[in-house]
């Protein structure tokens, strides 16, 4: 093994230097550094022990979710509102249509066709900021939507690999199989974040000065690793658990510093996946598949430029932006070979399509910058062809749309007013606060109950699998039933109780309460019959719950647990002693959930940038150059505003921050500027920063110490130091005259220079 290694990382880090001095993205160079060190190339050593760099290949998936994990955010993803994720199910679904069609025409099996779409459903995040930041674009307005799009994807593969893994194990199609497999999803995955959210920040904050950066790494890779193990033993996959808890611990206040000390493990353990990815490859495969390989190629830049065009459109995005954005997805990276290593493990899909879509995946790399360059000629091309009328309403149809709302708003009131139905018009307003006041009401109960809910059933089941084994053991069987569910009771109280009682004196309950208006009783007559049907039918799931722990360890007839059950929920609902710790459980929870933003505001760190409403403005930052001329300055000085176009709305430095600095505010070199502006605004401002900085010359950096003797026809024979202007005329430095005994006398401005002294200058 130690062999091995030593071979694969030795041969990984020579070809990535090489990659990197031809500007080619660090994964190609890992995949072409494992053919080489695999079986196929008869040419070069062979790792022998296989099974152990698949081990270690497998460690290396595990870290990479887990960092996929960490950048990660679930308040993050909806502050983006709808339209990245309406854009990003399109673009994925479509893909997966395109890649099964493409495995239907050459005859593949169901399960290969499924994992063959999910792996071109997966654009690279990975080559697609390499290509960015290559072509100077990571300022644009569009390569945030991109990126956007991008983050969802990874996210919405973790849920793809878990219903190809589930579909893997049943190998059946059926929707009610597939639904119940997303619903058992849909529980761990809240049981497992509610859970870890409660506990992981509060062992973090009361143990934080004894957590060092070492104890730091040891403890978060121990975490994702006893995630990893749950998700096996619940049938998923590794890389679900290891995205799950990098997901959590995203949520915390440490995740910066996780991220920083798990970096250089991911980037081993990820670089020995690459590598077994390449090793993958057979020549043989690739001549024997050239066609399907062709095709594939040609599918995912037709399919991105087409499907992912018209995606970004539904989204919201203008022709010029939803154009760029699709032709920058042209490509399939590393999320598809994870897909394509979990088919394998899963013995569900044939090996010859492993380096099949590993080819595919180098030359979709390859033509990413070509892909992207060649959206401006198409969209040029697309107005020269298209009707006028068509392009006006594509680059322009968020706004007309808002003004359209605005004025038949303004029409419909117009006309009302001047019909004097004035009663009409309170009447539909309220009809309409009384439907929106609904609506956020069901929202939040729905939420929270469904919370609970999970705890509820995770209480009970670890109850009965756990303690009532040792409760029937010790106590025997039916003593035992007794104790184990006096002590279950006990423990889901908490839970149960805000099942009932949470919102019920909500202000949005009191409104409804009210009917909207003292006008209305028929709909304060509705919306009370309605209050108590939704609180009996929490009543009811409560009940239900305690009636669950009665009917499976009691004897008893079932219309006695019944009654018993409503009693029991009955008593919890009255305690005083429940409604504190239910309380108390929820605001920590609340507390924990918002510790990040409120650590981040209160420390002054840089936040998530927003983009703005606005048409064509966002937020991008900008580091200052090291020998910028705009150094030491002033805003007032520089006039960025008037100058520029673009507004500076914070500076900063380090740890230090400056939100909304004013005119009077010093910017330095290596500053982070965050500025708002247009495309064309940023990308000028962009330009002129780099530009105005102070050219250093050549010799600054070639400084040389001599001694000179004085010669007696030496014009500086008979000057002073201070007259001779050494310094201005030669760019010399006089450090001093060297004595008769070998010592050095320093200079002084009036000395003065004599026939054989023997001078030391810098310069």
């Amino acid at each position: 093994m130690i062999n091995d290694l030593a071979l694969i990382l030795v041969l990984a880090g020579v070809v990535t230097v090489i990659f990197k001095r031809f500007r080619q993205p660090l994964v190609l160079g890992y995949i072409v550094a494992g053919f080489l060190a695999g079986p196929h190339m008869p040419y070069m050593p062979t790792v022998t022990d296989v099974e152990s760099v698949e081990t270690w290949s497998q460690i290396g998936v595990i870290f990479i979710m887990f960092s996929l994990g960490l950048e990660f955010s679930f308040k993050k993803i909806l502050k983006m509102g709808w339209g990245p994720i309406l854009a990003a199910v399109c673009i994925m679904l479509c893909m997966i249509s395109v890649g099964s069609t493409v495995g239907l025409m050459f005859g593949w099996s169901g399960m290969n066709r499924m994992f063959l779409g999910g792996m071109l459903a997966m654009s690279s995040t990975t080559i697609i900021y390499k290509a960015f930041d290559d072509l100077g674009l990571r300022k644009k307005k569009f390569a945030n939507n991109v990126m956007s799009v991008l983050i969802l994807e990874d996210i919405l593969g973790i849920l793809l690999m878990v219903v190809l893994s589930a579909m893997a194990v049943s190998r059946e199609f059926e929707g009610v199989a597939l639904a119940m497999s997303l619903i058992k999803l849909a529980f761990i995955l809240s049981l497992w974040f509610i859970v870890g959210m409660f506990v992981i920040p509060i062992f973090f904050k009361r143990n934080s000065k004894f957590i060092s950066s070492e104890t730091l790494l040891v403890f978060s890779v121990g975490l994702c690793f006893l995630l990893v193990m749950l998700a096996s033993k619940a049938g998923y996959s590794e890389a679900f658990g290891a995205f799950m808890m990098g997901s959590i611990l995203a949520e915390t206040v440490e995740a910066e510093r996780i991220e920083k000390s798990i970096l250089s493990v991911k980037d081993l353990f990820g670089a020995i996946f690459f590598v077994s990815v390449g090793m993958l490859v057979n020549p043989s495969v690739l001549v024997q598949y050239w066609l399907p390989i062709l095709v594939l190629v040609a599918s995912i830049v037709v399919g991105q430029a087409v499907f992912g065009t018209m995606s970004y459109i539904l989204s919201g995005q203008d022709l010029r932006d939803g154009i760029q954005s699709g032709f920058s997805m042209a490509q399939i990276g590393e999320f598809a070979f994870i897909i394509a290593a979990l088919g394998i493990k899963l013995g569900v899909m044939d090996e010859f399509l492993y380096p099949v879509v590993v080819a595919v995946s180098i030359i979709t790399t390859f033509i990413t910058p070509y892909m992207i360059k060649a959206a401006d000629p198409a969209y040029n091309f697309i107005e020269k062809v298209m009707p006028g009328s068509f392009m006006s309403v594509l680059s322009n149809r968020n706004a007309r749309g808002e003004s359209a709302q605005l004025s038949a708003l303004r029409r419909k009131h117009v006309v009302a007013l001047n019909n004097s139905q004035v009663s009409i018009i309170v009447d539909q307003l309220s009809s309409l606060r009384n439907i929106t006041v609904w609506k956020s009401l069901i929202t939040q109960i729905v939420s929270q109950t469904i919370a609970y809910v999970i705890l509820t059933i995770a209480a009970i089941g670890v109850s009965f699998a756990s303690v009532l084994p040792v409760c029937r053991n010790v106590f025997t069987h039916w003593p035992g039933n007794i104790i184990c569910g006096v002590l279950t009771l006990l423990f889901i109280s908490p839970f149960l109780r805000p099942i009932v009682m949470r919102k019920n004196h909500s202000p949005e309950v009191l409104y409804l309460r009210s009917g909207g208006s003292p006008e209305m009783h028929r709909v304060k007559l509705i919306n009370e019959v309605l209050l108590i049907f939704l609180k009996l039918a929490r009543f009811s799931l409560a009940v239900w719950a305690v009636y669950y722990i009665f009917n499976f360890l009691s004897p008893y007839w079932w219309p006695w647990h019944v009654l018993a059950s409503i009693v029991v929920v009955l008593v919890i609902l009255r305690s005083r002693r429940v409604k504190y710790v239910s309380i108390r459980i929820e605001r920590t929870f609340r507390h924990n959930l918002t510790r990040k933003e409120r650590w981040a505001e209160k420390n002054d760190k840089t936040a998530y940038a927003r983009r703005l409403r606005g048409r064509d403005l966002h937020i991008i930052s900008l580091t200052i150059p090291e020998r910028s001329k705009w150094g030491g300055k002033k805003l007032k000085e520089l006039q960025f505003g008037r100058n520029d176009n673009i507004i500076i709305v914070a500076i900063v430095r380090g740890e230090y921050r400056i939100n909304t600095p004013d005119g009077n505010s010093t910017i330095y070199p290596r500053d982070i500027l965050e500025i708002v502006g247009d495309d064309a605004s940023i990308e000028d401002f962009s330009a002129r920063m780099e530009s105005e900085v102070e050219v250093s010359s050549g010799k600054a950096r070639d400084l040389h110490l001599i001694r000179m003797k004085m010669e007696d026809d030496d014009p500086l024979v008979g000057k002073r130091i201070g007259d001779s202007d050494i310094r201005k005329q030669r760019n010399c430095i006089v450090i001093g005259i060297e004595m008769s005994d070998g010592t050095l006398s320093i200079s002084n401005a009036d000395y003065v220079f004599c026939a054989g002294d023997i001078v030391w200058l810098v310069g």
